[in-house]
């Protein structure tokens, strides 16, 4: 036989198999509607309309499910030569009110030929996958991931012998207690279990050793809290991508047994709790393509046996402490890789030093660079320019200064984004240059772009997040930027001095989170971008009415406060269903709070989401609002510093069941606190200051146990603080402040507030005694109850406020002793007793010793003495009665006003006398008096404008 009918045989034999390879791969191929195939099987097309009608398809996924031909229905497939269904492909959707629901009929028993199964991305809620799955002995194909399956992993899938790829990662309930039935499957090449709660298996990696064929494991966030240092016998030496990320090891990074498959190409541990030096053994593994190393604690220079990796793409290492000098780290990668290197992204990393100021050889075809929130200093240096594959560039959260100018940014064609928040950077560019990249993600916050609007910013118009904020911009913003920013995401233009009005047009924006806040931005507040959820123009001066129509059905967060904003609060408030938080305080707005129940039934009207509602610092006026009562899930609500009127509600008490902060202070409300108030258990700061009230203190405050007992304060931290985080960075980002009187001055809280616990009843019309019950508070950290008509005696067991800072019972009617429990009080540093009837021996000891001002405290109180008051209780037949006081310094009185009686009328003659002979002398004293009296008139008017401002704040 000669060569060539040796080469025509081979060439046959060749065909032979092609053919046969091809005919099994039509068997699971797509058939067109045009392809000639003979109508599918009527049993199996009965199965599939009886799984049909066990599900629900809002989307209507399967519309095309009708007729006899089911092999061109739409995720069918068919064999060409059988015509029984093979491919099952219902892959879902992100979005799960479109995906299909329900429950899997066992009728998919039909297909007894079926090869591939795809369900995943669906939303079979609280469904366990069906145990039948494990008789459909043909599947080599199934993926149940995501579809939000629950309970027990059905050991019966081990019965699918010839499957080659498993798929069951899930992000709801599901869990294993035994994993040996994976080690039947000895064809599997791909095993994704990601998310199944597998916490009770210990000897996990033995089954896992036993699938041969095993190419790809994904365990991510299983709970596995065990791996061992080595397998003895590895089987997996076909194993090229392992991800064990997000599990609870905990334990040395070395020995593992992972470090000895050098057949790995990718390579993830991150998150893991590993810890130790980076280990020498990466250095053995020759076929890594891409290694994930992130959120350990792993510490120390990687290894200098990274450059032993030619075939590296990608290195990741955020979070771990490298400690040590980019420069350095630079100089291990390997240079061998022949440029194959692409992603090196080291965020978090305890890097030091400056970037080399030459480019070297391994970082020559980068993409990704990210070196963001390291310790680098120096210049970005210009080699940056020539990375030309460059997408991503992440300097941000450094030191780096100078200047990026044209040279470093002319040649980055491919990029896409730029991170270089948090240094101090200097962009200087010609106003007439046009960038070559489009980018998507613009991170420049705190930069140095102004004072002029950077105009290079015009080109870029397909950014979903643009952060100018804090970038000294001293400009009105021009008309382009809006068309620019109007495909934008998430906009941030805060801290800067951005004068103009927002646009007339801005309605039609794409935007989903602006923040424009500490600005000079002016004019009218125009209707809102559809797809807004969170705005922020607070600290602008913005005027007129709010909108009529705010235009922004899923609106979360608005923040107007402190602008310049009129008008009365219109009922388009009412249409912001998924409204959380609302600050509009700090403004001019006057008048009452709309009722938006006037055109609706109140039975028609949902509730809002408001949690978060501040209206303070205001000129609103009319009842406590009605519209209050749709306003179910309200946390923190502050109306103070208004003109509202009229009595508090008993429906506070019923309808806001989830208040924990109520500030009314410095309003016009009048009446008694009513009791129903104290069925508001959560509460914990109630301020009814400087107001009108009346009657007595309801006995049953103890019944607000957020007084009396620590709680768990993450609901109040959500609560009180927003934030939207997009592109590594908050914006829209609020925490709720307070200015609280307490301990005698205002002080400001912020992100703390969530810890204060406070009653403040001061500066009203209270009477009757103090209920002991306010003993039982011992949560309170201030307690105000003075400028009332309180009566009685005080507490006995006052001192069981171990926790209160601050106690002012001044300007009362108290009488009685003080009692000797209130020197126990240790976290005590603020005391105010004065202006009472108090009699007796002052208590000493402990705290009170050490308290500032300590006469202050106790003046105005006749009947008190010892120290540290001059009255002396060490015999107690020399301390004087309240009456003999009062006599004695009637007396006193009496005296005084004789001699300064005389005094005057003899003075007041010798100045007659003396004017009346001497004309120059009366013209200085009447010009000395005219003087003095313009004088005394400014101090008091300022004085009187001070105190009004400390009481009205």
């Amino acid at each position: 036989m000669d060569m060539l009918q040796l080469s025509c045989i081979q060439i046959t034999i060749a065909l032979l198999l092609f053919t046969q390879a091809k005919s099994t791969t039509k068997e699971i191929s797509a058939l067109h509607p045009d392809d000639a195939v003979p109508s599918c099987v009527a049993g199996e097309r009965s199965a599939l309309l009886a799984f049909r009608a066990g599900l629900s398809d809002p989307g209507n996924l399967l519309s095309s499910w009708k007729g006899d031909d089911c092999c061109r229905w739409k995720g069918v497939y068919c064999s060409n030569r059988t015509s029984h269904v093979v491919k099952l492909d219902l892959q879902g959707s992100d979005d799960y009110r479109q995906a299909l629901a329900g429950n899997i009929s066992s009728s998919l028993l039909g297909l007894q030929h079926l090869r591939y199964l795809d369900l995943s991305d669906n939303g079979f809620d609280k469904i366990q996958i069906p145990e039948f799955m494990g008789s459909l002995h043909q599947l080599r194909y199934l993926d149940l991931s995501s579809s939000q399956f629950i309970g027990r992993i059905p050991p019966q899938l081990g019965n699918l012998s010839n499957l080659r790829y498993l798929n069951l990662e899930s992000y709801s309930d599901t869990y294993s207690t035994d994993i040996s039935w994976l080690s039947r499957l000895t064809s599997l090449e791909h095993l994704d279990m990601s998310q199944v709660n597998l916490s009770t298996i210990v000897h996990w990696l033995p089954v896992v050793n036993m699938l041969p064929t095993l190419k790809a494991l994904r365990l991510v966030g299983c709970q596995l809290r065990s791996s061992p240092d080595s397998i003895q016998f590895s089987n997996l030496t076909s194993l090229e991508t392992l991800n064990l990320s997000d599990n609870d090891f905990h334990r040395s990074s070395t020995p593992n047994w992972f470090w000895d498959l050098t057949s790995l190409k990718y390579l993830d541990i991150s998150f893991n709790g590993f810890y130790g030096p980076f280990p020498d053994e990466i250095g053995n593994m020759t076929s890594i393509v891409e290694l994930d190393l992130s959120k350990n604690n792993l510490v120390g220079m990687i290894s200098s046996n990274l450059k032993n990796l030619c075939n590296l793409e990608g290195l990741v290492s955020l979070g771990n402490n490298i400690n040590g000098s980019i420069a350095e780290l630079f100089h291990r990668l390997p240079n061998c890789s022949q440029n194959k290197l692409k992603d090196l992204f080291l965020p978090e990393s305890n890097l030091t030093g400056s970037l080399p100021t030459t480019l070297l050889e391994p970082l020559k075809n980068l993409s990704v660079l990210y070196l963001s929130d390291n310790k680098l200093t120096g210049h970005v240096p210009v080699w940056i320019g020539e990375l030309t594959q460059l997408t991503d560039l992440g300097l941000d959260s450094n030191n780096l200064d100078g200047v990026i100018h044209e040279g470093h940014l002319s040649r980055l064609e491919m990029l896409e984004e730029l991170r270089l928040s948090d240094n101090s950077i200097a962009i200087t560019v010609s106003p007439t240059w046009v960038p070559p990249f489009s980018l998507v993600i613009i991170e420049l916050r705190s930069c140095q772009l102004g004072p002029k609007f950077p105009m290079w910013l015009r080109w870029q118009k397909h950014a979903s997040s643009l952060d100018i904020s804090n970038t000294s911009i001293n400009d009105m913003v021009p008309d382009w930027f809006w068309i620019a920013a109007s495909s934008v995401g998430s906009l941030n233009i805060r801290n800067n001095q951005i004068t103009g009005v927002l646009p007339s047009t801005m309605e039609f924006m794409r935007t989903r989170e602006m923040d424009f806040s500490s600005n000079l931005l002016g004019g009218l507040i125009p209707k809102l971008p559809i797809n807004l959820t969170d705005l922020d123009l607070s600290r602008n001066n913005l005027v007129g009415p709010l909108p009529l129509d705010f235009g922004a059905p899923g609106l979360a967060t608005l923040l107007l406060y402190d602008n310049m904003i009129s008008g009365a609060i219109p009922s388009s408030l009412c249409k912001l269903q998924s409204l959380r938080l609302l600050d509009i305080s700090k403004n001019n707005l006057k008048g009452s709070i709309s009722d938006c129940l006037v055109n609706e039934s109140s039975t028609n009207m949902t509730d809002l989401s408001i949690v978060n509602l501040s209206l303070r610092d205001n000129n609103l006026s009319g009842d406590f609002p009605l519209l209050l009562q749709k306003c179910t899930q309200l946390i923190f609500l502050d109306l103070s510093n208004n003109q509202f009127s009229g009595t508090l509600p008993g429906w506070i008490g019923e309808k806001l069941s989830s208040l924990s902060f109520l500030r009314l202070r410095s309003n016009m409300f009048h009446g008694q606190i009513p009791v129903e108030l104290t069925k508001l258990v959560d509460l914990q700061y109630l301020d009814l200051a400087y107001n009108n009230l009346s009657g007595s203190v309801p006995r049953s405050i103890v019944n607000c146990t957020g007084m009396t007992q620590r709680r768990d304060n993450d609901d109040l931290r959500d609560a009180f603080s927003a934030g939207v985080y997009s592109a590594g960075n908050y914006l829209v980002d609020y925490t709720e402040n307070l200015t609280v009187l307490t301990k005698g001055q205002e002080r400001l809280y912020t992100g703390e507030i969530i810890y204060m616990v406070n009653l403040d009843f001061s500066c009203n019309s209270l009477m009757g005694e103090i209920p002991e019950e306010i003993s039982a508070l011992v949560a309170l950290k201030s307690l105000n109850l003075s400028w009332n008509k309180f009566n009685g005696k005080i507490p006995e067991n006052i001192g069981a406020l171990m926790q209160v800072e601050s106690l002012d019972l001044s300007h009362n009617d108290l009488s009685g002793e003080i009692p000797s429990s209130l020197s126990t009080l240790t976290s005590l540093s603020r005391l105010n007793l004065s202006y009472n009837n108090l009699r007796g021996k002052i208590p000493t000891g402990n705290q009170l010793q050490t308290l500032e001002d300590p006469a202050s405290i106790y003046i105005g109180n006749p009947g008190l003495c010892g120290s540290p008051l001059s009255w002396n209780c060490s015999h107690p037949e020399q301390v004087p009665t309240t009456r003999e006081r009062k006599g004695d310094a009637m007396s006193d009185m009496v005296s005084f006003s004789l001699a300064t009686g005389s005094g005057y009328v003899m003075g007041l003659w010798v100045v007659f006398c003396t004017f009346l002979f001497k004309r120059r002398w009366r013209a200085a004293w009447y010009s000395l008096c005219d003087n003095l009296y313009d004088h005394v008139y400014v101090q008091v008017a300022v004085t009187w404008a001070s105190f009004r401002g400390r009481i009205n704040g």
